[in-house]
């Protein structure tokens, strides 16, 4: 005769090292064999405000007035979000969008040089305004294309993807704003969920702020936080 076990598995919310974990409770024959404890890890992304384009000014160029006021709005939203980590790309116009906020919750803003904005052509081969939504589509429609001097989605995705798995390794469990480019966001997004693509960039606007939730480096979640 065989005998059938049953097997019962049923969440419990703990409270554990500053932040709420889900434990999956394995019961086997009515006595509690086993519990595995998931981690949530809680990623902002913050596309910066408002900045004014000047050529050759791309990683130094800061906010416009209306940007700046609405970095003030950005930290008013994410102050209700306990953040423990602040990273950004190192171009002036992220750092300045989560500056506010960093100031006062007084941390510091950690750069890091693999989230900067994706290089779409290099010197010399400058687009213009006009040309510039369809040279977007263009190397979102096809991942392995690259206009001179420029970056592919697929070499800008790989080098910022190397950057936030060893974040999300690094803080896990944490609650970590980051403040990034329209661009890069949408394809480190799109590395998780490819439905996040061309037109998902075209629809974002400055600044924005996305909530992504993961248990362990899987995403499970997307909120938008501005309106």
């Amino acid at each position: 005769m065989t005998l059938l076990k049953t097997l019962i598995i049923f969440p419990v919310c703990v409270f554990a090292a500053g932040q709420w974990h889900w434990v999956f409770w394995k019961i086997v024959d009515e006595s509690i064999n086993e519990e595995v404890i998931i981690i949530r890890t809680l990623l902002y992304f913050v596309r910066h405000a408002e900045s004014p384009f000047f050529t050759g000014m791309e990683q130094s160029r800061g906010l416009s007035e209306k940007g700046k006021l609405d970095a003030g709005k950005v930290k008013d939203v994410l102050l209700n979000e306990h953040i423990d980590v602040l990273i950004s790309s190192p171009y002036e116009r992220a750092i300045l969008t989560i500056k506010d906020l960093a100031i006062e919750l007084n941390m510091d803003i950690r750069l890091e040089e693999g989230l900067r904005e994706r290089q779409l052509t290099g010197k010399g081969h400058e687009i213009t305004k006009e040309q510039f939504f369809e040279s977007k589509r263009r190397v979102y429609e096809d991942r392995n294309y690259s206009f001179p001097g420029g970056e592919s989605s697929k070499q800008a995705q790989e080098r910022a993807i190397s950057i936030l798995n060893k974040i999300l390794e690094e803080f896990k469990g944490k609650r970590i704003a980051i403040g990034t480019h329209g661009d890069i966001m949408t394809l480190m997004m799109n590395y998780f969920d490819p439905t996040y693509d061309f037109a998902f960039w075209k629809s974002t606007t400055m600044p924005d702020i996305y909530k992504l939730e993961f248990e362990e480096n899987k995403l499970k979640h997307v909120t938008r936080l501005w309106n």
